[in-house]
């Protein structure tokens, strides 16, 4: 594990106030710390960048009831690096049972939903 993706991963785990923040919190913090695993550049940039109390703090602005888990996302992103965007798919397997079978190829099984054509 390189030293950034370890400091941004503690840095995640610091508690947040408020209660918007902390009901968002806990799906916030999985996600970031996957994009951290998965982007060495974005692990440095929250390993420096603010506290994940001021990150909640930014993305519950403005929040009235509700909020998607992708805008939620997007909004904590953009807070450690600026300019950054997420993309977000589904994979729905309409036959887990039947992937050793071979009633169908396992691409023909499975349909991929692009959430963003929705919005």
């Amino acid at each position: 594990m390189n030293e950034f993706l370890e400091q941004a991963l503690n840095k995640l785990t610091e508690n947040v106030s408020g209660q918007k923040e902390g009901a968002m919190a806990p799906s916030v913090r999985e996600a970031l710390g996957d994009f951290c695993r998965q982007d060495a550049e974005f692990a440095q940039a929250v390993a420096q960048g603010g506290s994940f109390k001021e990150c909640m703090a930014v993305v519950a602005k403005g929040v009235e009831n509700s909020i998607s888990d992708l805008e939620a996302y997007r909004k904590a992103v953009q807070f450690y690096f600026k300019g950054a965007d997420i993309r977000f798919h589904m994979v729905i397997d309409l036959c887990p049972a039947a992937e050793g079978e071979m009633a169908a190829p396992p691409s023909a099984q499975k349909k991929i939903l692009d959430l963003s054509d929705f919005l």
